[in-house]
């Protein structure tokens, strides 16, 4: 699973959350899941944040996932690096409605 779906999975979970606290009538109960989708928010905006070891990390995932192939480190660094940019995107297009 690359960042961008890791990321995204914390962001769907977030919403739904969040509509669930919406829809309770108990208010210290929404209080606290409200509280869990900013904190899911928080983790989707980290895993995100381009760093240069996860994406050497996640490059060498992706050259294992491709039988270890030869010659092709810059085709998986740029692979890594644009997972980790449409993740932080992702992030970005949610602002803070979510949490």
């Amino acid at each position: 699973m690359d960042q961008k779906q890791i990321v995204n999975s914390l962001i769907v979970k977030a919403k739904k959350y969040r509509d669930f606290a919406l829809s309770i009538g108990d208010v210290e109960r929404a209080r606290r899941i409200l509280a869990l989708t900013h904190e899911l928010i928080q983790r989707a905006r980290a895993l995100a944040r381009p760093d240069e070891a996860l994406i050497r990390k996640r490059a060498q995932e992706i050259w294992e996932e491709n039988g270890r192939a030869a010659g092709r480190d810059v085709e998986f660094w740029l692979q890594a690096e644009r997972e980790f940019r449409e993740a932080e995107k992702l992030t970005k297009e949610i602002g803070d409605d979510a949490g």
